[in-house]
């Protein structure tokens, strides 16, 4: 079982940046795709970038292209979200997850049924 935890969530204001962690510990880091999902209260969680076990490859939702970037690095068995142009949208609790099964890389959108375990969120903030 991995153990995941995020931090770096805070208020900003729209335009702004904030840089997302997520520690993993308890597993073989670097043979998984990690993942970052975000939720707002009464929607379902929502996902947002992923990227391959190895760092080659990453895939991002619509709403995020070319704002965010995925990273890792398997060393620190670390994986980041950079944020930037912030919009008020983009306001949720974010998670990151770690996949379900080693080397995964999806053939289609991610969903929440792919990952296998899970961090507690941070809160982002975004005002307008």
């Amino acid at each position: 079982q991995v153990q995941l935890a995020e931090s770096g969530g805070g208020l900003v204001p729209a335009g702004g940046s904030l840089r997302l962690s997520c520690a993993a510990s308890g597993r073989s880091f670097s043979s998984y795709a990690m993942g970052w999902f975000r939720q707002t209260p009464g929607k379902n969680r929502e996902f947002v970038a992923v990227i391959r076990w190895s760092g080659d490859s990453t895939y991002y939702a619509d709403s995020v292209k070319g704002r965010f970037t995925i990273s890792r690095d398997n060393a620190k068995e670390t994986v980041y979200l950079q944020m930037n142009s912030l919009k008020p949208e983009d306001t949720a609790v974010y998670y990151c997850a770690t996949s379900k099964y080693v080397a995964w890389w999806p053939a289609a959108i991610p969903g929440q049924a792919d990952f296998g375990s899970w961090g507690q969120g941070t809160q982002v903030t975004i005002s307008s």
